[in-house]
């Protein structure tokens, strides 16, 4: 099936209305990939529900069926070397979008949040990017806590992870010559340059994650890890040690 992009997915004719006053900025989003079949499918669900230009999937070389499952999707399906920064530059080259939405594979946001962020980028030219605020899919108190805490690290430390939906025009992110080549820690570099670029966002939108990790590790251990390795690389150690500490769990 492919991809397509309509805004007749909004029920609500001034939603609508909106869409087409922003019409000239169209949204590529990426999705870099690995062993993701568990979540894949319903992440590209809710992707469908977004009126993006289209949808670019980056694998890097699964060994499940998920690429089968992007195909089912989009026909924009682009194999790479392993490793989050390289398949989401990948995914960049191959955008022809005006803006960059990079999503994780077990992340979503509303079609309403999409809009939110198209409609911050069109009214303000000068705006780089940006990201949303952080919410863990859970319903479990201790969860919620750390998506308040995470989205007040990042309002006001602006300490931004991948799983918050980072977005930014396109010809800035080529300026910046995209993602630099590390194994880990990736978006908190890329977010930190961005900054210096000019003005960014932390919408009040949410961006929703899977609480896998936090589910299969402990919640204690996965927030205490995240801590420690986010710390320890602003302070200048090697993201190919710290990314020895962050195990895949899929």
């Amino acid at each position: 099936m492919r991809f397509k992009t309509k805004t007749a997915v909004f029920a609500s004719p001034r939603k609508n209305i909106f869409f087409r006053k922003f019409r000239n900025l169209n949204v590529s989003i990426v999705i870099p990939t690995l062993n993701e079949t568990r979540v894949f499918e319903q992440t590209l669900a809710n992707v469908m529900r977004l009126p993006c230009h289209e949808l670019i999937v980056v694998d890097g070389g699964s060994g499940d069926h998920t690429v089968d499952i992007a195909r089912k999707f989009t026909p924009h399906v682009i194999q790479s070397p392993p490793g989050r920064a390289e398949q989401m530059n990948r995914g960049a080259d191959q955008a022809s979008g005006d803006l960059l939405l990079f999503l994780h594979a077990d992340s979503w946001i509303r079609p309403e949040s999409f809009l939110k962020m198209v409609q911050f980028l069109a009214s303000k030219p000068l705006a780089v990017g940006g990201a949303f605020s952080l919410a863990i899919d859970s319903d479990r108190w201790s969860l919620k806590l750390i998506s308040h805490i995470a989205t007040l690290r990042a309002r006001h430390l602006h300490l931004v992870y991948g799983d918050q939906a980072i977005f930014v025009r396109r010809q800035v992110f080529r300026d910046l010559g995209g993602f630099a080549p590390l194994p880990i820690c990736e978006d908190l570099d890329f977010f930190r340059r961005l900054r210096k670029q000019g003005p960014v966002m932390l919408l009040d939108d949410c961006a929703f994650t899977s609480a896998r990790r936090w589910i299969t590790d402990g919640v204690t251990l996965t927030t205490l890890r995240n801590t420690l390795i986010a710390g320890l690389f602003l302070l200048g150690f090697s993201p190919h040690i710290l990314s020895r500490w962050y195990l895949a769990v899929r």
